[in-house]
């Protein structure tokens, strides 16, 4: 369920903790759901345990878990997963328009490739 990007720009840690809101906002992890343990993500995934509490540690600061002492890490609900997800999603639209304003892409043009993604009309 997570895969690792080891040519993004973004530390690993970021990039656990951006996948299990998904997971979250998705409904993979309903609110009450037990994440994996530290040590076994690490395992799965071949990195350092530290890397995997710091992602958690994120997580519970952003209210998207809380920890039971003993027991693990469990999702508190998905609100701040939905702040996450917007958060990245501006960044990234924010880069495409920069990106499509020096490909010499019109105003018009963008904000017509909006509205089909939005009416559903967008490829995928």
């Amino acid at each position: 369920m997570i895969t690792l990007d080891y040519q993004s720009k973004d530390p690993i840690y970021l990039q656990i903790k951006n996948r299990i809101a998904e997971l979250v906002m998705l409904g993979v992890y309903p609110p009450g759901t037990q994440l994996p343990s530290v040590r076994s993500l690490a395992g799965e995934l071949g990195i350092n345990p530290n890397t995997i509490q710091k992602a958690y540690q994120e997580l519970e600061a952003a209210g998207i878990t809380c920890s039971v002492s003993g027991k693990g890490s469990f999702v508190a609900g998905e609100g701040g997963a939905r702040d996450i997800l917007k958060g990245r999603a501006e960044t990234k639209l924010r880069e495409a328009l920069r990106q499509a304003r020096l490909a010499g892409i019109r105003k018009e043009q963008a904000a017509q490739w909006v509205e089909q993604e939005y009416e559903g009309g967008g490829k995928p």
